[in-house]
């Protein structure tokens, strides 16, 4: 394993010193390693992994020095515009250093959500003309492939990747933990709001705990999950799912359970949702401020106003709960009101240590699921 501080200083000794990206589990060590020892404006966690390129460019373009961008290799699909159509040495020419998570690693067991990406990570790269290295466990490798990565950065002008497998990095606990926006816990809100479903009601859970959340009461309750979607995958598009299947069944009811560091990551689904009269669609925001899934580094959603916007964006009301008594109280108007409305919750960090995660496939998931929208 490689010392987290003892990469920071291999970068570090190279020119990097402007780090950004979206946190993943497999780098959680790292990044908190960043996010406890950078200065605050020299790191920035990013609403989304194009957003991050698109800072390191900046970066680079007002100071001549190569930036960091960090990620789990599912948002390579998002980084892939500004890294060919910006970064690409075919039109400005940006150089980069990409540190990518290797989720889904072949002949390594992970999530199903991760499998296809896994299998595809290095393609991607090779597609994109992007060279890169996985970078090796032991330190003295380690700083050899730097080097040659740096080589063919400084040569040819271009991003570069390193890849890190699971287990690289050695254990790194965050130091610098912002307090609980509220007092409430995540799972007892989302228990709250299954127990006031009709049984009509259709919900949609964003990727992360709270689908593995959401997965464990519907197991306790009856062991019927046929009304939820979970969206293990695709952080950030679970209230665009919501909104085609509001749109296609304007006589059911649909919530979507979202996340804070999901809702950010492209918050202009908000203003599609809020475009579109939708009587029907109900967004629920669970916010903690931290992306609680890859190692709890904070988001912005301390300090945005989703209610503001979601007016904004043409939203027909919404709603802050902070308390039990608060969620208990605003529940039923929230059923009762003509959507498109946005409820936010806040809640506490952090999930039980014996968190399961869903028992199903996602093909089974879809078949239950798409049996439930056809009655």
């Amino acid at each position: 394993m490689i010392k987290c501080s003892t990469f920071y200083e291999m970068l570090i000794t190279r020119g990097i010193s402007f780090f950004t990206g979206v946190p993943d589990s497999l780098l959680k060590d790292f990044c908190a390693y960043i996010t406890d020892h950078v200065p605050d404006n020299q790191h920035v966690i990013a609403a989304n992994e194009g957003g991050a390129v698109a800072l390191a460019a900046g970066h680079y373009l007002a100071t001549g020095h190569i930036g960091l961008v960090y990620m789990q290799n599912s948002g390579q699909g998002n980084a892939v515009n500004p890294l060919t159509s910006l970064a690409d040495p075919d039109v400005y020419g940006i150089p980069i250093l990409l540190l990518i998570g290797w989720r889904g690693e072949p002949g390594v067991k992970d999530e199903p959500q991760h499998a296809k990406q896994g299998k595809i990570t290095l393609q991607i790269l090779q597609t994109l003309d992007i060279p890169y290295r996985i970078l090796p466990e032991n330190v003295e490798e380690a700083d050899l492939c730097l080097e040659d990565l740096f080589a063919e950065i400084s040569t040819h002008k271009c991003p570069a990747a390193l890849i890190v497998k699971k287990g690289v990095f050695d254990s790194y606990k965050l130091k610098q933990t912002a307090k609980d926006i509220s007092l409430l816990s995540r799972e007892y809100a989302i228990q709250k709001i299954v127990d006031s479903l009709r049984p009509t009601d259709i919900l949609v859970s964003t990727t992360g705990m709270i689908s593995r959340e959401l997965y464990e009461y519907r197991d306790a309750i009856d062991g019927n999950h046929s009304s939820d979607f979970l969206t293990v995958g695709s952080m950030g598009h679970a209230s665009q799912i919501a909104m085609g299947i509001a749109l296609a069944k304007p006589d059911r009811q649909v919530f979507c359970l979202d996340g804070d560091g999901a809702a950010l990551m492209h918050l202009g689904a908000m203003a599609i949702i809020g475009s579109r009269n939708l009587n029907n669609f109900k967004h629920i925001i669970l916010n903690n401020a931290a992306h609680d899934s890859v190692g709890g580094q904070p988001t912005a959603g301390k300090d945005v106003a989703f209610t503001k916007i979601a007016i904004a964006c043409g939203y027909k009301s919404t709603l802050v709960v902070e308390s039990q008594e608060e969620l208990r109280d605003l529940l039923p108007p929230l059923l009762a009101t003509q959507g498109p409305a946005l409820l936010e919750i806040r809640v506490r960090k952090g999930a039980r240590a014996d968190l399961g995660r869903p028992k199903t496939t996602p093909h089974e998931n879809k078949a239950a699921f798409m049996e439930f929208l056809s009655k």
